[in-house]
């Protein structure tokens, strides 16, 4: 089996192109890069049959000079699974930019609390250990110290009722991410009782 260099060299460098650009953020530059690295692996599989052979008719063709015809069957296989994808993540992509106006892909919630209270942990517990290897403490020293207890734990807290407050969204995404504005609702109090009184 002979292998073409030109073909070989091509898909490897789609593969390579597509996967550049899956690592990125916006979900239209991963939507190409999903398609171009399809077509590269596609290129990969095809060029793996060797050179091109005869038709696999059932009769009348010699079997050494036949194309094998299941890397072409796994290459259309692989092209309809690619365009499912791509409509999949153009679906993403159109959606994410109707509710937030960009595409780009957000890091996990989730993955930055748990780096926050690891953070913060981390920070109390060389305080801590700093603290008690003091000798002779002031007054000043114990200020200090529960200040800076207290600024760790206010960080927390914060992160905290952030989460409580996503998992209370009404769906109403201006009230959601920035919160009412106290301000309003007194205005609006005002309002009913002047038109109630």
């Amino acid at each position: 089996m002979t292998m073409s260099v030109s073909l070989l060299a091509t898909a490897v460098v789609l593969c390579a192109v597509g996967g550049i650009l899956m690592l990125t953020r916006p979900l239209t530059r991963i939507l190409l890069g999903a398609v171009i690295a399809g077509n590269g692996i596609n290129l990969l599989v095809l060029s793996a049959t060797g050179s091109a052979g005869a038709a696999p008719l059932l009769y009348g063709v010699p079997l050494r000079g036949v194309t094998d015809p299941l890397p072409q069957a796994i290459a259309l296989t692989a092209i309809v699974i690619t365009l499912a994808t791509t409509a999949f993540l153009l679906a993403m992509a159109y959606r994410s930019h109707q509710l937030t106006g960009t595409d780009e892909v957000h890091d996990d919630l989730e993955d930055r609390r748990i780096f926050l209270r690891a953070e913060v942990l981390g920070e109390r517990d060389e305080l801590r250990e700093e603290y008690r290897s003091e000798s002779g403490r002031t007054r000043t020293d114990r200020a200090r110290y529960r200040a800076e207890r207290h600024r760790l734990r206010s960080r927390l807290r914060a992160d905290r009722a952030l989460q409580a407050r996503g998992r209370d969204a009404g769906g109403d995404l201006w009230h959601d991410v920035l919160g009412a504005d106290p301000e309003d609702y007194v205005n609006h109090e005002d309002d009913d009782r002047g038109a109630a009184g």
